[in-house]
């Protein structure tokens, strides 16, 4: 399985394009609210509060919004991004969690750090698909969760590098336990946790596009 990288340029002007939609979005909005994260991380994925007491968290590719100040109960929590320097002089520096600036290719984090990672709607925007499932499962614990929603498309955008199938799991976490798995439709393009609680299932995995969700366990 070779590596699936992005070049140097398409990685500078990537960044140049998400940040630009940030600071379009904070423009528009103000602040940028985070609310909406809670739901995520514990009801849609059979999870609870009580399931992140005193565990560290990961967040790969987090953005600015702040997507795990709802987990004051962890011992840890950490949103890494290549743009969070500039986030935080958008507003993040007020944030409770720890902003990290690095790429998900090398997660600069010891081994069996992370009771969960978790890649919200990030995945496909990495600059290197391989390097960034090796660190995954490297940075997350035995018996540790991956948390998993992501766009699948057959086919690479400015800010979506990399093309995922439905047979993504099977491809980079084939020993992984999977508790959860969803295929879901794409309803509402660009607003990929609409479509989440849409809920609206895909029965044909052939189809070109949806969205694959999943709960991971790491072999103990």
């Amino acid at each position: 399985m070779g590596s699936r990288y992005q070049s140097r340029t398409g990685i500078r002007i990537k960044q140049a394009a998400e940040l630009l939609f940030w600071k379009f979005k904070k423009a528009l909005a103000g602040k940028l609210g985070n609310s909406h994260y809670f739901w995520f991380y514990t009801t849609y994925f059979s999870l609870s509060t009580n399931d992140y007491q005193n565990k560290s968290v990961l967040d790969i590719g987090c953005g600015p919004r702040g997507s795990l100040e709802w987990a004051e109960m962890a011992s840890l929590r950490v949103g890494l991004d290549p743009l969070a320097d500039h986030y935080l002089k958008m507003g993040a520096a007020e944030h409770k969690m720890t902003y990290v600036c690095a790429g998900s290719e090398q997660i600069p984090f010891p081994d069996d750090t992370f009771d969960f990672v978790c890649s919200f709607n990030s995945i496909d925007h990495v600059a290197g698909l391989d390097e960034t499932c090796r660190e995954i499962r490297r940075v997350l614990k035995p018996g540790g969760l991956f948390l998993l929603i992501v766009d699948v498309h057959d086919y690479p955008t400015l800010t979506e590098p990399q093309a995922i199938p439905w047979n993504f799991i099977q491809t980079y976490f084939p020993d992984f336990e999977i508790l959860e798995k969803c295929h879901l439709a794409t309803l509402h393009r660009g607003h990929i946790y609409r479509n989440l609680r849409a809920g609206v299932t895909v029965s044909d995995s052939d189809k070109k596009s949806g969205i694959l969700t999943a709960k991971l366990q790491k072999p103990i």
